[in-house]
């Protein structure tokens, strides 16, 4: 499939737009719709200035990528790490449309991101760079424009700061131009739990799908941060054992099974899951590569690579992050056998209980956190079974197939919709 050559295996909008090319080609996507598709509408790329806590001005880059809104308004978290970049924002807008349009919500793909290291900054100096750059996005941001999330290295309270400066900008409080709130202004139940809730769903029906109990099971985390901690802890209540956890800054591996409970609040106590008695410490690059039933690289891209993909021993892999397989790994994993939940499929609980987030505002009536839930797995449940459908009639991995149910489907809207001139 993978047409990237090796020093470009890193580079994930290199890594979408040759997935993209294969998809596209197993449809015989028009070239039109083609050309459309494998190019974001519209890339911003603003330097903002920021006072900082020692009285000097520092100045910051930031981005926002419109891939498509063709099936509705931009969707997509904001991150914050010294790694941004506009390919990496790219890529991660276009993965937004494709996740959105498999699990058949009304959004399109947008992502954006900030320069900076949340670590070495205040409290007070994250506020006056969101709000800074809250402002010089506000006429592309709002509920039938633009609606960003949480993502890396943001939360609740970067959103809650978003919705703030957009509101003040409108004279009216809009609640609906944010999700991943906190519940007092707007949040949804449930919110906070949801991709890691959506990783377990997709987790149970790949084990069914391939006749593997879940009790048992032995599961691998990359990653304990929001998504991995709730999938792991809601995979152990499950009946499976989570034998290890890698972290950025170690990896703990206990072959009974770690009780997630007892490291969650370790780690809240202590910021970091190093030095928990209750496993051993490993190397966390070590860890993905131990036996396990499922791995799930829940953090960050490029964690699965040529490098070490044919090193993997998990039976299935559940992307819990967003693309944590190069395209060139994907090519190892297949030739092994490996069953790959992707990216677009397996982590879009998120995206799925922010529409809800979106719906409750809109219509000012909020929902319970079990009807959220129930809405949440219907969804990702009939996504699995449509996605792995299309994989068996058109004789692909599961990767192509979810990428070709999405292209499908957006190609379909602009087709109905036509070229306005």
């Amino acid at each position: 499939m993978s047409t990237i050559a090796l020093d470009k295996e890193m580079n994930p909008w290199e890594a979408q737009a040759a997935r993209f090319e294969f998809a596209a080609r197993k449809l015989n996507l028009d070239e039109g719709l083609w050309k459309v598709l494998s190019s974001p509408n519209r890339e911003i790329i603003v330097h903002f200035p920021v006072a900082m806590d020692n009285g000097r001005v520092e100045l910051f880059t930031g981005y926002r990528v419109h891939h498509s809104m063709a099936r509705g308004p931009g969707k997509g978290g904001i991150r914050y790490s010294p790694d941004v970049s506009l390919d990496e924002v790219r890529a991660l807008a276009s993965w937004m449309t494709w996740k959105c349009a498999v699990v058949n919500i009304p959004f399109g793909g947008a992502k954006g991101g900030v320069i900076c290291d949340p670590r070495k900054l205040s409290q007070g100096e994250l506020e006056r760079i969101t709000r800074r750059y809250t402002s010089e996005l506000i006429e592309f941001l709002g509920p039938e424009k633009d609606v960003p999330a949480p993502d890396m290295n943001t939360n609740e309270q970067t959103m809650a700061w978003i919705m703030d400066t957009f509101s003040m900008h409108q004279r009216q409080t809009v609640t609906a131009v944010v999700t991943g709130k906190p519940i007092a202004i707007g949040g949804s139940a449930g919110r906070r739990q949801a991709t890691g809730r959506g990783v377990r769903v997709v987790c149970m029906e790949a084990l069914r799908q391939l006749n593997m109990p879940i009790a048992g099971c032995r599961i691998i985390v990359q990653g304990f941060g929001n998504v991995g901690s709730n999938a792991a802890q809601l995979l152990m209540e499950a009946g499976a054992r989570i034998i290890g956890i890698a972290e950025y800054d170690g990896g703990l591996y206990n072959a009974n099974g770690i009780d997630i409970a007892s490291l969650v609040e370790y780690r809240h106590r202590n910021s970091s899951i190093v030095g928990f008695r209750g496993a051993d410490a490993v190397n966390s690059a070590d860890l993905l590569l131990q036996p396990c039933d499922v791995l799930i690289p829940a953090a960050t891209e490029n964690v699965i690579t040529s490098r070490n993909a044919g090193k993997v021993q998990a039976r299935i892999v559940v992307e819990g992050a967003n693309g944590p397989t190069t395209a060139v790994a994907d090519e190892i994993l297949a030739e092994k056998g490996v069953f790959i939940v992707p990216d677009i499929l397996a982590n879009a609980g998120g995206v799925t209980a922010s529409y809800f987030e979106w719906v409750q505002d809109r219509q000012g009536y909020f929902w319970k956190e079990e009807v959220v839930n129930e809405r949440l797995d219907e969804i990702l449940k009939a996504s699995f079974e449509e996605v792995v459908r299309y994989s068996q009639t058109h004789g692909v991995n599961n990767r192509i197939a979810a990428y070709m149910l999405a292209i499908d489907r957006v190609a379909g809207v602009i087709r109905q919709r036509g070229f306005y001139a």
